[in-house]
């Protein structure tokens, strides 16, 4: 093989039961580069975003206004009004009179006054607002004057309530009806946890809704966007697909609380807002003021996923609330309607413009499709309630649309009897994708790093849909994102690695967290109101799916693939496009290490590159403070000839990128 360019990535780590102390390998670890076995699949590193830990409102979605509709339970939670007493009672919520009205409710304000004293209402934001210096913010509201005569005041607020950004608008719009204004104005100062205020100048009476406030700098500057930084880290991952919207918010607590994807399109202001699980899940965690305004609704999914680079995997109910919860169910003879749903969605991300979802797709400012390719029915379901709702749902899908891949639910856990009941009746459904899921300690992924060495190699692949190493136990509050959990994933990864010709996708979950926010921990990546950094374990991701290769080789110590011996996990991959060989090595102990490599396939081979080593104690993490104690150091490295003699560190992460001739 002339002028091929090798990757080679170690990740070193400890073995948790205890220090190794590893001694040199005498036998050379030998990589068959020109022996490819099985393609790896383009969607085998992605991400998957669950609306939890405030990820979606007061996280990725850039709106600043908590509550800005007035359409939570508590309809001013998240306002503060100030009034003189004579001017008590000037601030009221109304309901709406019109029928089926997804956002029925308003602000009446009555007006009598010309100072910010008389008459003010400030919003908290989402445990806070960041606010950036010089950066231009934009604000609007939908009003109806009934009285005419007033002026509102706009103002950004320091923590300590000095005024750091303003400016003034006429609500000038007699006629009646409802419509919107729109101001912006620059920041003279940054702030994690600003405010916003309003108040109100002159004499008269109006409504308003749809209070809203968004920075310049969303994801490619869109109105009404994302969170640029947020979107960047995702985006860094180059993951090959996004798993969306969840997660337990697809099934609900009950079934009238199930994320239902086409009230989450059309016009933001006629989305229906409904409260998340997450509001009231833990006791331990509650979160009275979290709801979904769906302002990222499956439109922006999709749209987030083609400009990430990722396919997308909608996620839909099958007609099954949370069995943890209600396990409330839809009758067979009624499941209809959520089968229609299905598709619907198909169309509505890849009919043209002719169809009816097609068009409302292409209304919304987006006429090529977004070739949707696979879809999700259910998320940790389980049960002979499940396999039945989902033989219907595929049998429905499949009629219309033979080529859809159909991901299913292999329940909560990677064992035991739920387990292998549904893995049974999977296979003899022959299911294309079976989705299990893996919270367990490290000591657990190391031990199962061979999971999938005995699977069948044809029928059913399989999606690694939701792993996270818990450095403590599930829905612990001291679970932590340390070195030893993110190493502990790493031998994980080398075994679906090694089996993608069983497993075609693998994801981390959960994907955001904010830090004053937060209902479940460990998580890939944590945010404040400014700030966004990825954990050690989003370190270790990002090795594996920014050096995804095309094709799995082997990489075998005595004739064997390893995956534990001598502390040692490997899996390798040679890129036919790139020209690139990829070798990923966990080294389960402390000491520091020289492994001998040999790789066959070459001729007095030379070659130059780099090395690149990630290493840490097993307790140490990434934080907000410090986002890059944990980070990746690159060096020089050049040689020749087929043996490669690497020196490793002990419990770290090393990747060696070489080019040779």
């Amino acid at each position: 093989m002339k002028f091929f360019h090798i990757l080679i990535t170690g990740v070193i780590c400890t073995a948790l039961a205890g220090v190794v102390s590893a001694q040199k390998i005498e036998n050379r670890i030998i990589v068959k580069a020109d022996k490819p076995y099985t393609a790896v699949a383009p969607t085998m590193w992605g991400v998957f975003f669950e609306d939890i830990n405030m990820g979606a409102d007061g996280g990725i979605y850039a709106e600043l206004i908590k509550n800005r509709s007035f359409e939570f339970y508590k309809p001013l939670m998240g306002w503060e009004i100030k009034q003189k007493t004579f001017n008590e009672g000037a601030v009221t919520v109304i309901n709406r009179q019109e029928a089926k009205s997804n956002n029925p409710r308003f602000a009446r304000i009555k007006v009598k006054g010309n100072s910010r004293e008389i008459l003010n209402l400030t919003n908290e934001g989402f445990r806070g607002m960041g606010i950036k210096k010089g950066l231009r913010y934009f604000f609007s509201v939908w009003y109806r004057v009934s009285v005419p005569g007033i002026k509102m005041h706009v103002e950004l607020l320091s923590q300590q309530g000095e005024i750091i950004g303003s400016s003034v608008v006429t609500a000038d719009n007699t006629s009646g009806n409802w419509s919107k204004m729109a101001v912006d104005f620059i920041s003279a100062a940054t702030d994690l946890k600003g405010r916003f205020r309003i108040w109100f100048e002159g004499e008269g009476e109006l409504d308003i809704d749809m209070v809203s406030l968004f920075p310049e700098d969303t994801w490619k500057k869109r109105p009404g966007g994302l969170r640029a930084d947020m979107v960047q880290l995702l985006a860094d991952l180059k993951p090959g697909f996004l798993r969306f919207p969840g997660g337990c918010i697809v099934e609900g607590y009950d079934l009238s609380q199930r994320y239902q994807w086409k009230k989450t399109i059309g016009p933001v202001e006629e989305r229906e807002l409904i409260i998340s699980r997450w509001n009231f899940e833990f006791a331990h965690r509650p979160t009275p003021d979290y709801f979904q305004t769906f302002g990222l609704g499956f439109f922006e999914y999709f749209q987030l996923a083609e400009d990430i680079g990722a396919a997308p995997l909608p996620i839909l109910n099958c007609g099954m609330a949370c069995q943890f919860n209600t396990a409330e169910l839809v009758p067979l003879d009624q499941l209809e309607p959520y089968i229609q749903d299905a598709l619907d969605l198909i169309e509505f991300a890849n009919g043209d413009a002719t169809t009816k979802w097609g068009s409302v797709r292409s209304g919304m400012g987006h006429p090529a499709p977004f070739n949707l390719k696979m879809l999700g029915i259910g998320n940790e379901n389980w049960g002979p309630q499940y396999i039945e709702r989902l033989a219907i749902f595929s049998k429905a899908i499949k009629a219309k649309y033979p080529e859809m891949q159909l991901v299913t639910s292999a329940g909560t856990d990677p064992s035991g009897e739920r387990f292998d009941y549904l893995n049974t009746e999977l296979r003899k459904m022959k299911a294309d994708v079976i989705d299990e899921h893996y919270y367990r300690r490290p000591e657990w992924f190391f031990e199962n790093a061979a999971r999938y060495d005995q699977y069948a190699r044809n029928g059913s692949k399989i999606f690694a849909g939701e792993y996270a190493g818990q450095s403590d136990k599930s829905v612990s509050i001291h679970n932590r994102n340390n070195v030893r959990t993110a190493i502990g994933e790493a031998a994980f990864l080398t075994g679906l690695e090694r089996n993608a010709d069983v497993v075609v996708m693998a994801s981390y979950a959960p994907l955001f967290a904010h830090i004053d926010g937060w209902q479940w921990t460990p998580d890939l990546i944590w945010v404040d109101n400014l700030r966004s950094m990825g954990t050690v374990n989003y370190q270790v991701q990002k090795l594996f799916s920014t050096n995804r290769g095309t094709h799995a080789v082997p990489a075998l110590l005595a004739g064997k693939a390893l995956s534990g011996q001598d502390s040692l996990y490997i899996s390798a991959v040679v890129d036919k496009e790139e020209k690139q060989l990829i070798i990923k090595i966990v080294n389960a102990s402390m000491s520091d290490r020289q492994l001998p490599f040999l790789l066959e396939g070459y001729k007095k081979p030379v070659y130059n590159g780099s090395m690149t080593v990630l290493s840490g104690e097993p307790e140490q993490m990434n934080t907000l403070d410090q986002p890059e104690k944990i980070m990746p150091v690159q060096t020089a490295l050049s040689g020749k000839g087929n043996k490669l003699d690497l020196p490793v560190k002990g419990f770290s992460v090393t990747v060696i990128r070489l080019t040779i001739k």
